[in-house]
């Protein structure tokens, strides 16, 4: 007697696969540590980058152009608030007493961040009034950098063969301090009278010229205000 043998099953007699399952982490886990940590650390660092970037501080601006010998007062000065940055350092503060005995050496011009290497103690520059003639250039006022030359008056009656004088410089990149005027007007009988700051050493050779016979004529330097 026979028989047949029995269907098989397909995968009968092979184990069955066992599902994994998946293990919470736990709090001692480095790598769940350290994730957390780099966030905190990104969170806490662009809040600062933000804090930072919108954070202003009070500064000092010139109020009017300030020329070198300029006394650094309160009434030269006014309060902005402003943002900076790193940048804060390099100028005036306004949240700290003003330094006393402290004096302009360079121009600062109206509205301008008062920069700490403008200020010093001592600019050895004089104070020189020069009369010249009217017409002058709208780029000569205060703040502006000009040379001063000397020409020499031409005689009436020159003699056969001579050599017309030369005009000869007297000082270079001197600042003008102020420009006379009335109601916007420069006056003064058909001339205009500049302050302009000299160097001490270039101080005589000015002085000399302005009690000869010519004329001192102001020329603007290219590059205009110092």
């Amino acid at each position: 007697m026979s028989y047949a043998p029995a269907p098989q099953v397909p995968g009968q007699g092979l184990p069955e696969p066992v599902a994994t399952r998946l293990r919470r982490p736990r709090w001692r886990d480095p790598r769940l540590v350290t994730g957390i940590v780099i966030v905190a650390l990104s969170v806490a660092l662009g809040s600062w980058v933000v804090a930072t970037a919108s954070r202003t501080v009070p500064v000092f601006v010139a109020d009017g152009a300030l020329t070198p010998g300029t006394p650094l007062t309160a009434d030269a000065l006014r309060t902005v608030d402003v943002r900076l940055g790193a940048g804060a350092g390099r100028y005036l503060p306004a949240d700290e007493a003003l330094p006393a005995d402290l004096v302009a050496l360079r121009v600062v011009d109206d509205g301008e961040l008062v920069p700490l290497t403008a200020l010093g103690a001592d600019a050895d520059v004089r104070s020189v009034a020069v009369p010249v003639a009217s017409g002058l250039s709208d780029r000569i006022r205060t703040g502006a950098v000009v040379d001063l030359w000397f020409v020499p008056e031409a005689p009436v009656t020159p003699e056969p063969g001579a050599a017309r004088p030369e005009p000869s410089t007297l000082a270079r990149d001197v600042v003008v301090e102020q420009v006379d005027a009335e109601d916007g007007a420069i006056v003064v009988d058909g001339t205009v009278t500049l302050h302009v700051l000299v160097p001490a050493d270039s101080l005589p050779t000015v002085l000399s010229a302005l009690s000869d016979t010519g004329t001192v004529t102001v020329v603007p330097v290219a590059g205009g205000l110092r």
